[in-house]
């Protein structure tokens, strides 16, 4: 196995007495693409703050293909390239100055496919910064980004501002990365975008790391949803083996179970069912599930998170 693209051990940053982020471990392989969920507050910037070296840690390391990232930080920085979720450009250049400058401080660039991406996002180069709108000033940083081939892309809300449309070719870019062995480090608060991206998710909660894995090893930890209905009144099946919850509502029931489904099937035979429908839990519950509804931990919290993570 080569070298992992991003490896982190203890990765520590503390602001006076806010932990932003406590011991991260973390290993990324290459042509991995890795989806980092938490809301405001989580983590999220601070740790791509560390990997990019724009902040010192408190206590632990991290490391871009081997390289320390706050010793040799201009050698990692050769082998990625980062996405912000705001795009502050210079407003009197044109896009296409922009894109040639941001590609001489990289010191590569794809031009056949920096003009396909052009395209692929309908931006008009022509144009003064100061004209665009959020969206168009955040095209010209992924296609800055993109059109580098760079070893490691750290996109950090890549897609605000952009439109559906857009979405779509931002993630078609991903997987042409992907399918060409680049890594994808992606903080989205877009839990569609994600789960169609992202090999595997890893979610933050005050500044730790709660739950990593495949979507189909989170959704094994997590409850398979059942619903059905009868021809009469449901039995009572609260009491089934790996049954964790059982709502009814008339002639329907809803239940959550965790494990095999196979003793609910058995419970269920001969008792009139007419309609049966089962799914595994969408990232957006999976999400839920480490934060309550409003974006909160479900139990009580520890430590206060902030509005935002600090600057």
């Amino acid at each position: 196995m080569g070298t992992p693209a991003i490896r982190t051990e203890g990765l520590t940053k503390r602001y006076g007495d806010v932990d932003a982020l406590c011991e991260l471990d973390l290993e990324i392989a290459e042509g991995e693409v890795v989806g980092y969920l938490g809301p405001n507050g989580a983590g999220k910037t601070t740790t791509i703050r560390l990997l990019l070296g724009l902040a010192r840690p408190t206590a632990g390391r991290a490391e871009i293909f081997g390289l320390d990232c706050q010793r040799r930080t201009v050698d990692a920085h050769r082998r990625l390239a980062y996405v912000p979720g705001e795009a502050n450009l210079w407003p009197s250049l044109t896009g296409a100055e922009t894109l040639h400058l941001l590609g001489r401080v990289q010191g590569r660039v794809d031009t056949a496919y920096r003009d396909e991406l052009v395209g692929r996002f309908d931006l008009d180069p022509s144009k003064k910064v100061r004209a665009y709108s959020k969206g168009n000033r955040q095209k010209v940083l992924l296609i800055a980004a993109l059109m580098t081939r760079p070893d490691l892309l750290l996109l950090d809300e890549p897609t605000s501002g952009l439109d559906p449309l857009m979405e779509q070719a931002f993630r078609h870019c991903i997987h042409e990365a992907r399918n060409v062995g680049q890594t994808v480090f992606l903080s989205s608060h877009i839990l569609s975008e994600v789960e169609a991206l992202c090999d595997r998710v890893g979610i933050l909660r005050q500044g730790r790391l709660v739950e990593i894995g495949t979507l189909e090893e989170m959704r094994h930890l997590s409850s398979l949803t059942v619903e059905a209905i009868f021809d009469a009144t449901p039995p009572d099946l609260a009491g089934v083996p790996g049954v964790k919850r059982a709502v009814i509502d008339g002639r329907h029931i809803h239940l959550e179970i965790q494990g095999s489904i196979e003793p609910l099937v058995d419970a269920m035979a001969g008792t009139g069912v007419r309609e049966l429908l089962s799914r595994e839990p969408s990232l957006e519950e999976l999400f839920l599930a480490h934060y309550g509804p409003d974006g909160t931990a479900p139990e009580p919290a520890g430590t206060a998170s902030g509005e935002g993570d600090p600057p």
